[in-house]
């Protein structure tokens, strides 16, 4: 059996092109390289996933290669990379500061990369500090990190912060689109869109919850498949739950919800993901505010459509009853009945007490 590489490391980025959703970062280092401006001690700094470590190991390499004959050179002798989680003691970073002083055997400089550096002891950061001032000329350390708060002012004030940010879902889908087309498998537009808004801004994620759906639907990836597998609520009954709250069908709204739980969805799941299709209503009621909606092209136009069958005032009051439910459902002793009644009251928006439906003066 061929040996299996996950997406995450095989796609991993291997110029600054390559990583997603940080060009703000990516151009400034370049820039930095070019003009000679580069700082000796860099600290990444965002969430999980985003390409903190990817974006040091490619400075690393860039550095390096300028005027070396062989473009292909990795210069892995002149990377060092630490872990700080498993690595953190006071010796462990004099070992460091002892190899700092070794000038590199190829290339110009050394680059120490200290990943999660917020779980060094205080006694380690106090070690280090300087040696981060006062670097020989041939060392650069990038230090990475989740936690930013969680590392003392003296190390941050001697570093050039760069904060990197959650990837966008629009930049995460289309580069699984990209790996989806590499790896010749026919995904739909809505699949990998649910990935990437289930990978909630980490680029790592997405590749990871890929390979899962891939491994469980074989070469072609359908948004049945996708939510099957990911068990997450399709937008598809947030539409039709819509559908029977705006005819004011309570009956039908109720068994619509015990077969929801009936699936194994969790009812404070549910609601609040309600409230954001409420949302993303209302910002389809504008064209200045329909860019917030993260969804596919023709998801986009369902939207619209049931845009059109509601109001801005029932929206709103909408989002005001199921954020309400989202707040009380932890405490509350019947969670189910206070589901229930938050979508009785909904469907009772629109609709008389003689249970005629009430007609709306304000559609758009």
């Amino acid at each position: 059996m061929e040996h299996f590489i996950v997406s995450a490391r095989k796609y991993r980025p291997q110029t600054f092109k390559d990583v997603v959703g940080q060009q703000a970062i990516t151009n400034t280092l370049l820039n930095a390289i070019e003009h000679n401006h580069l700082a000796q001690a860099l600290l990444f700094t965002g969430p999980r996933g985003v390409g903190k470590t990817s974006c040091a190991r490619i400075l690393a390499k860039t550095i390096n290669q300028e005027g070396h004959e062989n473009p292909d050179e990795d210069f892995a002798f002149n990377i060092f990379e630490l872990d700080a989680a498993s690595n953190n003691s006071v010796d462990d970073i004099r070992s460091l500061i002892d190899q700092v002083r070794i000038p590199p055997q190829v290339g110009k400089y050394k680059v120490y990369i200290i990943d999660e550096v917020h779980m060094l002891s205080q006694a380690a950061f106090n070690a280090f500090l300087k040696t981060l001032e006062e670097p020989p000329k041939h060392a650069i350390f990038i230090l990475a990190t989740t936690e930013k708060h969680k590392i003392i002012p003296t190390i941050l004030s001697r570093c050039q912060i760069f904060d990197f940010k959650r990837i966008t879902v629009t930049d995460a889908k289309n580069h699984l689109m990209d790996v989806a087309k590499q790896e010749g498998i026919d995904a739909e537009e809505d699949a990998l869109q649910i990935i990437a808004q289930k990978a909630d801004g980490a680029m790592r994620d997405a590749l990871s919850i890929f390979d899962r759906v891939v491994s469980y639907s074989g070469d072609t990836l359908t948004r049945q498949a996708v939510t099957e597998n990911l068990n997450v609520l399709d937008y598809e009954t947030y539409f039709s739950v819509t559908d029977l709250i705006v005819d004011g069908n309570i009956p039908e709204l109720l068994l619509a919800f015990n077969s929801i739980l009936a699936q194994g969805f969790d009812g404070h799941h549910f609601i609040s993901g309600l409230a954001s299709h409420f949302r993303d209503l209302l910002v389809c009621k504008d064209p200045a505010t329909i860019q917030l909606l993260e969804v596919g092209d023709q998801t986009k136009q369902k939207y619209a459509e049931q845009a059109t069958k509601t109001s801005r005032s029932f929206l709103i009051k909408g989002i005001e009853l199921a954020n309400d439910c989202d707040l009380k459902y932890k405490s509350s002793k019947n969670q189910r009945l206070l589901v229930e009644l938050c979508l009785m009251q909904l469907a009772s928006i629109l609709t008389t007490p003689e249970g005629e439906k009430k007609k709306m003066t304000n559609p758009t």
